[in-house]
């Protein structure tokens, strides 16, 4: 996706060779019209799939996970990472660790958001070990729904998320994937759109 390749390329931070910084423009500060065309290529790479429901992980998950369901008209729900006063029993937990937080999180959904039946889409802000989103997988298992795919906006590819959701049957579309981060570039798996 170029124009996100672009945001990467101009807006990025490389912190290290495993961390890139995208609080421009992903999460933190939002640039609403990236969401909206990130939103649209995730529904064009899922298209046909009968999707009515989109998941995903509070907070960063979010702005792409809305977009998405809006391109969809189809609800977004977000995984708690904090639990509520006002979710205590009927809820799914699973604990999944953040690599960039280097911390873990249970994360919580309300039952009666997600049912069995209910064909998924889980999106995220990042890939890196898969954490979150077999997280998320588990979840809608649990609910006894099916993940239709994983929509990722950037993967590091040279971390082993994607791979390892893929070996376990997952379909992972990623929008952009990073080959590297080292001596502080941001090099791409693949090259497709001459950027």
């Amino acid at each position: 996706m170029k124009l996100l390749k672009e945001k990467v390329i101009n807006e990025g931070i490389v912190l290290s060779d495993q961390v890139l910084k995208v609080d421009s423009f992903l999460n933190h500060q939002m640039d609403p019209i990236l969401m909206k065309e990130v939103g649209r290529e995730f529904v064009r790479r899922f298209e046909g799939e009968d999707i009515n429901r989109v998941l995903t992980i509070e907070s960063s998950g979010i702005a792409p996970g809305i977009m998405t369901a809006l391109e969809l008209e189809a609800p977004l729900i977000f995984a708690r990472k904090q639990k509520s006063l006002t979710l205590r029993d009927d809820i799914f937990v699973e604990k999944v660790y953040s690599f960039t937080k280097q911390e873990s999180n249970e994360i919580t959904v309300a039952k009666k958001f997600m049912k069995p039946g209910d064909r998924v889409l889980i999106i995220d802000d990042f890939l890196a070990n898969g954490e979150a989103a077999f997280g998320l997988a588990r979840i809608v298992e649990q609910a006894g729904a099916e993940v239709v795919g994983i929509g990722i906006v950037i993967e590091k590819a040279f971390q082993p998320g994607g791979r390892l959701l893929q070996e376990k049957g997952y379909r992972v579309e990623s929008l952009v994937r990073i080959a590297s981060l080292e001596n502080g570039q941001v090099t791409f798996a693949d090259e497709e759109d001459g950027i």
